[in-house]
């Protein structure tokens, strides 16, 4: 149940942030950093799509994926369409990789020590979600105030 769960949140926020990258009605505007804020809608949508292609993609959907997490804040100006169609490609890592699951794994041990302890699977794709839901109202934020 937990499996599904997360697979229509991750789905459903993925898709909101498709969304939120298309509503700026200037591509600049993505790249803009405004007074007190220190990242860019741009930048966090990079950060997240290395953050899932990362952790579940490459850890548990064995994609070969090897993040540059740096690079995720230091690019600029990736075209709008560049960054939907890796919001896209993320969404079917996601899903290929949460199919691929069953509810026994979520009991596993997570294979990387993230935040310097163990934690089961499913503990740490709760935290993948609700990591993507804060950017993600960042980023609706961010696009609210340009």
């Amino acid at each position: 149940m937990l499996i599904e769960t997360l697979k229509l949140l991750f789905n459903r926020d993925l898709n909101k942030l498709k969304a939120e990258i298309e509503s700026y009605p200037n591509e600049s505007q993505i790249w803009a950093i405004a007074p007190g804020i220190s990242n860019s809608a741009g930048n966090l949508c990079l950060h997240l799509i290395g953050n899932l292609n990362t952790y579940i993609g490459a850890e548990t959907g064995k994609t070969g994926y090897i993040r540059d997490r740096p690079l995720e804040f230091s690019l600029k100006d990736v075209p709008k369409s560049e960054l939907i169609v890796k919001i896209e490609n993320t969404i079917l890592v996601v899903n290929t990789a949460l199919d691929s699951m069953t509810e026994a794994d979520l009991e596993q041990t997570y294979p990387q020590i993230v935040f310097e302890k163990e934690m089961s699977t499913g503990f740490f794709l709760v935290h993948l979600s609700t990591h993507l839901a804060y950017h993600l109202g960042q980023i609706n934020y961010h696009r609210r105030l340009l």
